[in-house]
């Protein structure tokens, strides 16, 4: 079996291959092949790859498994032939994207953002600076239960908080809430942490009336994609000041540089990196690994997208 995968270190971080196996490093779409495609049967895309590059499948006839190093695959969803297997890295990102959030959420609590500025100014801002806010006590409203939000929820339940968890559907034995009962949910939290796919039901999920559902003062925190969050109706939320806003990703992406958002002193930006941990290669290629492992003994694959999930 031919396998491509985008980094050489990869190979060993898979661990045991199936016997006649071949991996070759084929590093992005756009690099020339290590060997014909014709007889590659499971792929490792690149991280993050962007719309488009799913078009590469077109190039394997008998491609049969794509691997994603990543948690999203919206730019993959119902863009592979027939009879090719789609599959996320679920669970690989749970803890470093949970980080990021807790990050997100205690720096702009504890205004972190407005005392390294006020370092680079070289200034003691305290004698003139009001008392923080803090994370104990507060309510915090997780849209998205899957394996990140159940990461997030275990590190953030020591903070003397409580959480709310959302999904799709109600999970009534699992205390999670549909998606139906948001309008109710959101006046009562004074966090919001966005962790869902990006799909067309998801799309423009936090609109302007999501966004008016939420309390005077509270943070939106979105480390799921950009286009989840209407970006013209947030900037008039957190423009006005009523809103505060924590982004690992943004609409569009990147950001360009006169973008008004850049410059606002409640919302902080991060180049959406929640993901991009030193961790990270050796547990999305541990999973890669052993989806080879199944696949090769006609083994259930685990992770496979389905509805863009």
């Amino acid at each position: 079996m031919k396998v491509w995968v985008p980094h050489a270190h990869g190979v060993e971080l898979m661990g045991a291959l199936p016997p006649d196996t071949t991996v070759e490093v084929f590093a992005s779409a756009d690099a020339p092949p290590p060997s014909a495609p014709d007889d590659v049967r499971f792929w490792v895309p690149p991280f993050l790859a962007r719309s488009g590059v799913a078009s590469a499948a077109a190039r394997f006839p008998r491609l049969e498994v794509v691997q994603l190093l990543s948690a999203g695959a919206e730019v993959w969803v119902d863009q592979l032939a027939d009879g090719v297997t789609l599959c996320d890295a679920r669970g690989v990102h749970d803890s470093s994207t949970a980080e990021w959030a807790m990050a997100a959420i205690l720096g702009h609590l504890r205004q972190f953002p407005a005392f390294a500025r006020a370092q680079a100014r070289r200034e003691w801002a305290y004698a003139a600076h009001t008392p923080t806010d803090e994370l104990a006590g507060k309510r915090v409203l997780i849209v998205g239960a899957g394996s990140i939000g159940a990461a997030l929820t275990a590190r953030l339940l020591p903070f003397e908080v409580s959480v709310t968890l959302v999904a799709r559907r109600a999970r009534p034995d699992e205390d999670v809430h549909p998606v139906s009962e948001l309008p109710s949910l959101l006046p009562d939290a004074d966090i919001v942490v966005l962790i869902v796919p990006q799909t067309d039901a998801t799309r423009h999920l936090a609109d302007a009336a999501f966004l008016a559902a939420m309390p005077d003062g509270a943070l939106l925190v979105n480390a799921a994609r950009g286009p989840v969050v209407d970006t013209p109706a947030l900037l008039a939320e957190v423009r006005s000041g009523r809103l505060a806003a924590a982004l690992d990703v943004t609409d569009p992406e990147p950001l360009p540089a006169d973008h008004p958002l850049w410059t606002l002193p409640n919302v902080l930006l991060t180049p959406h990196v929640a993901g991009s941990v030193h961790g990270h290669h050796r547990r999305a290629y541990a999973l890669a690994g052993a989806q080879l492992r199944r696949h090769a003994a006609g083994q259930p694959l685990i992770n496979i997208v389905s509805e863009g999930y």
